[in-house]
């Protein structure tokens, strides 16, 4: 049987990077409380600013210097309200996918020296867990035709596109890189391929 969800409660957001409608899913998957934040009017419409945001408590809602989660979140919902149309996809999978218990011992291995993909092997995990099934089910029902990804990391697209979405193109987060977290991003960069430190064009 294929993996259902259902758009439970829709309720207008107004948010310090503007309004958008909060839709709430449940899902068969699992019992998580997965979330899409909609701008405007996006059924039926080609190259929709989309952001497929992975929970980080930390940096999302404490401010976390740690990683650049809280700065891409932020970002991706004033883009969205300067663009006038788009969707932010907010998963329930914290820490790549390791839970937030696990991150935190992570983040202590890292103290000690370990970058982040190190860290989550050690704890026995890979360096990224997280999977994209709902939110692909999620642009579904929104009935969106095809969508620019707002990512850095090129096996989001790669995952999206293999979930059957129409990826037309990418739209760069790039955070400013600081003390507390350049060598996490530089760790990304390296070890995992994200399209950081570009040279500007």
């Amino acid at each position: 049987m294929k993996a259902q969800i259902k758009d439970l409660v829709q309720t207008r957001l107004p948010t310090e990077h503007g309004e958008f409608v909060l839709h709430f899913y449940s899902n068969t998957i699992d019992k998580k409380e997965h979330m899409a934040l909609v701008k405007g009017d996006v059924a039926n419409r080609e190259n929709v600013p989309v952001r497929i945001h992975s929970e980080c408590f930390t940096g999302d809602v404490l401010g976390s210097r740690r990683c650049d989660c809280g700065e891409q979140l932020a970002m991706a919902m004033q883009l969205i309200d300067e663009m006038g149309f788009g969707v932010l996809i907010y998963l329930r999978q914290e820490g790549r996918g390791i839970g937030l218990l696990k991150k935190l011992q992570a983040y202590n291995l890292q103290d000690n020296g370990m970058d982040t993909v190190d860290a989550n092997i050690h704890l026995g995990h890979l360096a990224d867990e997280r999977e994209y099934s709902i939110a692909a089910l999620m642009l579904e029902k929104l009935q969106i035709k095809s969508i620019k990804l707002m990512t850095n990391n090129p096996e989001k697209i790669d995952a999206m596109k293999k979930l059957a979405i129409n990826v037309s193109g990418r739209i760069p987060l790039e955070s400013v890189a600081h003390d507390d977290n350049v060598g996490y991003l530089k760790t990304k960069a390296k070890k995992m391929a994200h399209m950081l430190f570009e040279p500007k064009k």
